[in-house]
């Protein structure tokens, strides 16, 4: 959830002690007679960035006003249609809260000949579903080995408590440097990541502070399945932490941010607000239940289904009462209406700050506001999580991309009558593997006239975050949608199924967490066997459906990440027909493992068990962790394949004489 509420109460005004000079872009251009070149070593890139300059200087105005100014200066050399298409069109920051002072654009082409866009080139344009309006360059004449040059300066409003500045991108830069200006008083903190050089301050200029890096060369990093690629690009993040005219010191600490959260998210409720609370837990039934699992997930079910969440940022949709009287808010006031109904019901609560893990990820020791862009709920006697802005989110099941992360828990604290908001950093553990599971028994029979023809009862259970998508919306999927979805699931193997039966169990939307859904369908099928002579060819595998793989031609560079924990138990029950024998039995043995400091936390084990005419096969497939190293890539990689090993295994029946 992004856009979360984070209050300050930071005093920055100055009473014109500390002078200013004119700001940097005053005195800030381009050159008028460009010579950029490409190294010929370089010839076979499609793009490479020949600058890439950003600078940002907080500036107070004649009446102690502080604003921003940013500019930022590119230049990108690019070597074919793809990029050519990509970036004829570069995107300019506009909004109500900012002003556009400056932007230039141009053209450079091989021959040196300059064409630079005039006003006309630079449109603006509206989003026909948000409406939103944006301005941009449209650049024209660009052949394969141009240069497009632009920047831009922005004056908009002040960011200082935490923002991140991503340098690192797919394609290689050379001259890439960020800058920072600030008035004498206002001191900030920087920290860079992923190998980035650091922050250094200039001691030389002398009427302003400035802090500056520079990167002679930043190679590209490409994008790799399953990877968090964002979070592990190139970047830095910066903050404000004192204001030396009021010796106001960590400024941006989480300390502040947890008393002015809990502030706004905490307040006294007025009589009316309080009956109106009241009422609707009533109509929620949620205070009618026993346990606090059972409470709150009777009151999300009721919220998520009755109160329409708006993208919009009017005030009163994050107002108490009017989202209790006219049941719509935005995220800010579902926020607020869950603390308060948790409040009355005296449920501990606290709630928890975060970053999308795939994102960035959040560093516990360096206390900026851009690590506090998600919102959960925790319940410490529950030991779960919930997720107000999430509509496909269930109580115990966050998005899971929040999890296996750290995040700001904040509870409430109450010290000689004075109540306020405490908080700390701690690991958002994922779900559990126990939680998260895909059930398959698969029995078989074949025809005994017809081998080629099988009789197949499906019966497949889903929980949590496999379910989480079907079980708590099964009452809005009625007729052909319903028929469809359960027959989905045994067409994925075999689109000609001939469907006898079908059911869906525990279909109740309330059960999602409590129950597993389990689907069940019986079907007769002609696809699995083939005759081949006197033998029979049954394709058991393609039974449990296709299975992902993973192949790597190049080395693995960034570190593996799964959404979430999940197990999969799959049972195969075949009655082997009368007068024969299966030959290859030993083929469904497939064992592939990884374990560390003795648990096993990556593992695909199939094997079988005979009873007379009956053979059992077993495959179960775990994923205990999420974040995967790069060294443990191979590893994960053998054990997810071991699921497409299976699916392409073919048991021969032949005669027993």
């Amino acid at each position: 959830m992004k856009k979360i509420v984070l209050i300050s109460f930071i005093v920055l005004i100055v009473q014109g002690i500390w002078a200013q000079k004119e700001p940097f872009f005053e005195n800030y251009s381009w050159s008028d007679n460009p010579t950029y070149k490409i190294d010929s070593s370089k010839n076979q890139e499609s793009m490479i960035a020949l600058k890439d300059k950003r600078v940002t200087e907080f500036y107070f105005t004649k009446d102690n006003r502080l604003i921003e100014y940013f500019l930022e200066h590119k230049v990108y050399w690019l070597n074919s249609d793809d990029k050519i298409e990509a970036y004829n069109k570069i995107y300019l920051p506009y909004s109500a809260a900012s002003e556009l002072l400056i932007n230039r654009g141009r053209v450079i082409n091989k021959d040196g000949s300059i064409i630079e866009l005039d006003a006309s080139k630079i449109l603006t344009a509206e989003d026909e579903e948000t409406k939103r309006k944006y301005k941009f360059f449209a650049f024209e004449g660009i052949e394969k080995g141009s240069f497009i040059e632009y920047y831009y300066v922005v004056q908009r409003y002040p960011d200082y408590s935490g923002r991140r500045i991503i340098l690192q991108d797919d394609y290689l830069k050379e001259n890439v440097d960020f800058d920072l200006f600030a008035p004498k008083n206002l001191v900030f903190e920087f920290k860079s990541y992923n190998e980035l050089p650091q922050v250094e301050r200039d001691t030389v200029i002398e009427d302003k502070l400035h802090w500056q890096l520079h990167a002679d060369v930043l190679e590209s990093l490409e994008k790799e399945d399953m990877s968090a690629y964002n979070a592990y690009r190139k970047q830095l993040v910066y903050k404000l932490d004192r204001n030396l005219a009021n010796n106001s010191k960590d400024i941006s600490s989480y300390g502040k941010v947890a008393q002015n959260l809990y502030a706004f998210y905490y307040p006294e409720y007025a009589k009316k607000t309080q009956k109106s609370l009241n009422k609707l837990l009533v109509e929620s039934g949620a205070a009618a239940k026993n346990d606090e699992a059972s409470k709150v997930r009777k009151l999300e079910y009721f919220i998520k289904n009755n109160i329409f969440l708006s993208k919009g940022r009017s005030d009163e949709l994050k107002n108490l009462d009017k989202v209790l009287s006219e049941r719509i808010a935005n995220e800010t006031g579902l926020i607020k209406l869950y603390i308060a109904l948790l409040r009355t019901m005296k449920i501990k609560h606290e709630m928890v700050f975060t970053t999308d893990r795939r994102e960035v990820k959040f560093d516990k020791d360096f206390e900026a506001n851009n690590f506090l862009n998600d919102f959960l709920i925790f319940f410490p006697e529950s030991k779960a999580y919930l997720s107000p802005g999430e509509a496909v989110s269930r109580f115990g099941f966050p998005p899971a991309q929040l999890t296996d992360n750290y995040g700001l828990f904040i509870k409430e604290v109450s010290v000689g009558g004075f109540t306020s908001g405490l908080g700390k950093i701690k690991y958002i553990d994922p779900v559990g593997v126990d939680q998260t599971y895909d059930i398959m028994v698969i029995d078989v029979a074949f025809d005994v006239d017809d081998i080629t023809k099988t009789k197949i009862k499906y019966d497949r259970s889903f929980n949590g975050y496999y379910a989480m998508y079907m079980q708590p919306f099964l009452n809005l999927i009625n007729g052909d949608d319903r028929d469809d979805l359960i027959e989905g699931f045994v067409k994925g193997i075999d689109k000609d199924a001939d469907i006898i039966s079908k059911k869906i169990v525990d279909d109740n939307p309330e059960l999602f967490g409590v129950e597993p859904m389990q689907v069940v369908v019986d079907f007769n099928s002609e696809v699995f066997v083939e005759k081949a002579g006197r033998k029979y060819l049954f394709k058991v595998g393609e039974l449990i459906g296709q299975q992902v793989q993973m192949y790597q031609e190049k080395k693995r560079i960034l570190p593996l990440e799964s959404d979430f924990n999940r197990s999969y138990f799959r049972t195969i029950n075949i009655q082997i027909p009368e007068g024969f024998k299966i030959a290859n039995l030993d083929d469904l043995k497939i064992n592939n493992v990884y374990s560390k400091d003795g648990k096993e936390l990556l593992s695909f084990n199939s094997f079988y068990e005979q009873e007379e005419n009956i053979i059992k096969i077993t495959a179960d497939e775990h994923y205990r962790v999420n974040l995967i190293a790069t060294d443990v890539y191979e590893s994960y990689r053998t054990v997810i394949n071991s699921a497409a090993d299976f699916n392409k295994i073919t048991l021969i029946l032949e005669p027993i004489n």
